[in-house]
């Protein structure tokens, strides 16, 4: 099997748009404005999204992914200048032609956002009651006992106990845990068309995330609203993402639907990163591979793959130019942006030559044990 050709669609007619389409992003780039020159933290990114489905976006620290969310939320740093061309399309709506003072209800009514730590996102002088019911009434024209009374409800609906005795309650009165619950209450309070979840456990132990992650996961098949979730763990999205889309240096390098890409990986940065998940059939202290070298720069970046001076595949082609995202002819869902995907015959001889070379074009190191 060789390197698919066929290139992913970036426009479509309105004849062509799904009815239960959500979210539609195309050629999204952000770049800021920084002393050490141009960062372009978001390059170029494509995502689809429908009703009632998950998309999650997986990469390390550094990816772009966080930047991605904050330009769909429209609350990028001032120095961020998302570039002419990129479209954020929200039910229809393009968001580069909305403000809040043109429609404040679009932020919070159809699009909301929990984010990775919740003593950032809740104010700490305001009680939790205070911070909901002024949600509700300002969204929703509640009166002050139906938002007292509806913002109980949230409580009690994403576990927090005694919600009477936690509505008077400020944030610092609460455990990590109760407070990301706060945080996710207020993101729902509205049934938003659209949550996006930013590494929502990030902070929090083993068995508080799992709770977490099934309480998001418990809404969105109550409510059918669509759901992006944002994290560096390719276990986290496992079983909860219909979709992923991965993450390096701003660039999506591979999306496919869960199942596919764990069954299936072409891009050697996913096959790195679940690689890198801990299994319960590991001998106990097995060393965990690792991603040899740091994450690119970003800062005015040079031509070719960001993923080549960490890559056992790279050649010479990959130091010379920048790979797009190409579908894969037997799995049209499927597309990684890779001149020498895994499991082709393109990618199985680079990294048999890298191997009997013992380097790479990149001049990176490469031995004989298994590779990244």
């Amino acid at each position: 099997m060789s390197q698919a050709i066929k290139s992913p669609e970036h426009e479509h007619s309105s004849a062509d748009v799904d009815s239960t389409e959500v979210l539609r992003v195309r050629d999204l780039r952000v770049w800021f404005q920084t002393p050490k020159g141009l960062v372009r933290a978001v390059e170029g990114v494509d995502l689809d999204l429908r009703r009632g489905e998950t998309l999650g976006i997986v990469g390390e620290s550094g990816s772009g992914k966080s930047v991605l969310s904050r330009a769909i939320m429209k609350i990028l740093a001032p120095n961020a200048h998302v570039l002419p061309g990129s479209k954020i399309i929200l039910n229809g709506v393009d968001l580069a032609t909305v403000t809040r003072k043109d429609n404040p209800h679009l932020w919070g009514v159809d699009l909301s956002m929990v984010f990775q730590d919740p003593m950032t996102s809740l104010t700490p002088v305001i009680t939790i009651g205070k911070q909901l019911t002024e949600t509700l009434s300002f969204h929703l024209g509640l009166d002050k006992k139906q938002a007292t009374a509806e913002a109980t409800r949230l409580l009690r609906m994403v576990g927090i106990p005694e919600p009477e005795k936690r509505f008077s309650q400020y944030p610092h009165n609460l455990s990590g845990g109760m407070r990301q619950r706060v945080t996710i209450a207020l993101a729902i309070a509205c049934s938003p068309k659209l949550l996006i979840a930013d590494e929502p456990t990030t902070a929090l132990d083993v068995t508080v995330q799992h709770q977490i992650l099934n309480l998001l996961q418990d809404l969105q098949e109550s409510s059918g609203m669509a759901m992006i979730l944002i994290t560096h763990d390719l276990g986290v999205v496992a079983g909860r993402a219909d979709n992923i889309a991965v993450m390096y240096a701003g660039r999506v390098v591979e999306k496919a639907p869960t199942r596919q890409l764990f069954a299936n990986m072409r891009h050697p940065y996913t096959k790195a990163l679940i690689d890198a998940i801990p299994k319960v059939s590991h001998p106990s202290h097995t060393r965990l591979p690792s991603i040899p070298g740091r994450p690119p720069i970003v800062i005015d970046p040079p031509a070719g793959c960001s993923f080549a001076l960490r890559c056992a595949s790279a050649q010479s082609r990959c130091l010379e130019e920048t790979p797009t995202l190409q579908i894969d002819p037997f799995q049209p869902e499927h597309s990684a942006a890779c001149f020498f995907p895994l499991g082709t015959a393109d990618g199985d001889a680079a990294r048999l030559r890298n191997s009997e070379a013992g380097f790479t074009a990149a001049g990176t190191p490469v031995g004989n044990e298994v590779m990244i």
